[in-house]
């Protein structure tokens, strides 16, 4: 079974530091460079994403980490590849070594379920469990907050002139970025959310209307908070928590319900008065929008919509709901009624100190596109549809 290790708040004065660092290093990770990551006890790493992989990448990062790469994924992808021993629990981590070393075509096959490989891999591997908060799980955490396929190619930097750490990157123009800054990046982005701008915006049946943007010091994603009417913070707010959906909530999607879910919930809220939702940077179950993509290409080919998210490497759902909570608090409301069939918002809001004094069912109907969805999400997710 995966430890559980409990991270520490970082001081408030380096809040800015860890949060730039990370930026920077999933901006270079999207745009397929090389990254320098600090470990524990002095290890450092040369980290790629592995779907943007390329021959002339490997062979760089070979010469210059000094070191023959592994390829890190999730042990949900280890398991889908028959590599990964069970069990499997969120946020573990693989490590893959190719005898002889991989080519770039195989690192993106192992990492892309759509890809023309058939699991088990057909060429000779082997695999181990990486450190919990390791350089190893910090390249995968990396690659998910950059909204990529969950796998990266970690290469242990390994030769004598890159002792000084910050000198050696800088002089081969790389960024530098700690495994614990990238751990501790979602808790730090929301406990520095703050208001940024305000506007009184009217909406059909609801023109009483205010939206507050909330942004990390970073300048990293944004959330939205759509106060309707004027809610009584002694009183416990009707609150919907909603993830975007740009499929569903700009396109009409017939596939999901969240269309449904985000225009039903702001006319609810408009008919009893008062309320808030907050429209939360979280596209696709935390996965973006790229990979709910590839996943609805899964879902065509026979997975249901949490296998689909495995077999990219995913947990069914990676959302964290510290921002709502921190928005809520800045709002002065520290009680709701929760508008959702998802009791892990209960929860998380519970834990993160908010008290969720009733759930208010909020479901609408089916139809033939998403009605396996639907039942996907009752009996696998829990959903008190």
């Amino acid at each position: 079974m995966a430890q559980r290790f409990q991270v520490l708040s970082m001081p408030a004065s380096r809040e800015p530091v860890s949060l730039l660092a990370v930026d920077r290093a999933v901006s270079d990770l999207r745009r397929g460079r090389m990254v320098a990551l600090l470990g524990g006890g002095g290890t450092a790493a040369l980290v790629q994403a592995a779907e943007a992989v390329t021959p002339q990448g490997l062979d760089e990062l070979q010469r210059h980490s000094g070191t023959v790469p592994v390829l890190a994924i999730t042990a949900r992808r280890a398991r889908v590849l028959a590599l990964g021993p069970a069990p499997v629990g969120p946020g573990t981590v693989v490590t893959v070594a190719a005898e002889g070393g991989f080519e770039a075509e195989a690192v993106r096959d192992l990492a892309d379920p759509l890809s023309s490989l058939a699991a088990p891999p057909p060429f000779p591997l082997s695999a181990a469990w990486a450190p919990a908060h390791g350089s190893d799980s910090a390249a995968v955490g990396l690659a998910k907050l950059a909204r990529l396929l969950p796998a990266a190619l970690v290469a242990a930097l390994d030769i004598p002139e890159a002792e000084d750490r910050a000198a050696w990157a800088t002089r081969h123009d790389l960024l530098v970025v700690d495994a614990g800054d990238i751990f501790q990046y979602e808790s730090t982005a929301a406990r520095t959310l703050r208001p940024v701008s305000e506007a009184r915006v009217p909406l059909l049946d609801a023109e009483n209307t205010r939206i507050i943007a909330f942004r990390p010091i970073d300048g990293g994603l944004e959330h939205l908070a759509i106060i309707i009417g004027e809610p009584d913070a002694e009183k416990p707010v009707l609150t919907r928590l909603h993830s975007e959906c740009f499929t569903g909530d700009l396109l009409g999607s017939l596939r999901c319900d969240c269309g449904d879910q985000l225009q039903g919930a702001i006319n609810e809220i408009a008919r009893l008065g008062a309320g808030v939702l907050l429209y939360l940077a979280q596209e696709g179950r935390g996965i973006g929008l790229v990979n709910k993509l590839r996943a609805y290409e899964l879902q065509d080919r026979g997975f249901d919509t949490m296998d689909a998210n495995e077999q990219l490497g995913f947990d069914a759902d990676e959302r964290v709901y510290l921002p709502a909570a921190r928005m809520l608090r800045h709002l002065g409301f520290n009680r709701v009624r929760l508008m959702t069939n998802n009791t892990d918002k209960v929860d998380a809001l519970a834990a993160s100190g908010v008290v969720v004094s009733e759930r208010v069912r909020h479901a609408f109907p089916s139809n033939k596109h998403n009605e396996a969805y639907l039942r996907t999400k009752a009996a696998r997710g829990g959903h008190l549809l």
